[in-house]
């Protein structure tokens, strides 16, 4: 795998900290690792953004940022508004393709959803990963209401002959309740497709090194790590 898409169910539900595990992981193998943003929304110029912050918990070689929008929407809202040109899937999939050049392992971390507009030509991330022939995580919320966000997802995947590289549970709560527990059983049932692991709430307030300490056990062998639902002391009993 040299380049690994990372999308999500929605907004907000922690995708950085999961490219920011993919990342740790991959660097403690070895590997050089690159994290691309093809359009960050919400940050004024000067503020860490997704990238950069992927990059400073994981310790990845580089972070590349394709555009910044000052408003918290979707990016190609939030070009329109500011009137600045909106980034294509074409582009962020040269931007990918030239850093794999270079790195063992180039992950793309989208902005909210996996349609989420990147153009006013409905370009997305699906698009992106259409174009790079590469597998797409996807990053979902644990409790109540995400069975059918990520199953809507994982079928979009599918109808565009998407890979899926697993489930990640971005934020999963040091004390889950009854429908989190239930949903390590059902998010498999209902998308065909693995839960690979889960990443603690809080974790990227975390110091960087003992992030990059943990981050293995948050991830399952198919991404380089040792987290196995089974194991798991919140799995439903």
């Amino acid at each position: 795998m040299t380049v690994l898409v990372v999308s999500g169910t929605g907004t907000e539900i922690g995708k950085t900290v999961a490219t920011a595990a993919l990342a740790a992981v991959a660097v403690a193998d070895g590997r050089s690792v690159a994290v691309l943003k093809p359009a960050q929304t919400g940050l004024a110029p000067g503020r860490r953004g997704d990238a950069e912050e992927a990059v400073r918990l994981s310790g990845a070689a580089t972070w590349r940022e394709l555009a910044r929008y000052p408003e918290p929407l979707a990016p190609a809202t939030a070009a329109r508004r500011a009137g600045l040109p909106p980034v294509r899937p074409a582009e962020v999939a040269e931007a990918a393709e030239k850093l794999a050049a270079e790195h063992d392992l180039v992950l793309v971390e989208g902005a909210g959803g996996l349609l989420v507009r990147l153009d006013e030509d409905g370009g997305t991330l699906a698009d992106v990963a259409g174009l790079l022939s590469a597998p797409v995580l996807v990053v979902a919320t644990a409790g109540l209401g995400t069975l059918n966000a990520t199953e809507l997802t994982t079928r979009e995947l599918a109808r565009r002959g998407l890979t899926p590289a697993g489930v990640l549970l971005g934020s999963w709560p040091a004390h889950p309740d009854l429908a989190t527990r239930c949903n390590l059983t059902d998010l498999p049932e209902v998308t065909g497709v693995p839960l690979v692991g889960a990443v603690p709430a809080g974790a990227g307030g975390w110091p960087p090194p003992a992030f990059r300490a943990k981050a293995g056990e948050w991830l399952a062998a198919e991404l380089g790590g040792t987290w196995r639902v089974e194991a798991s002391t919140a799995v439903e009993g």
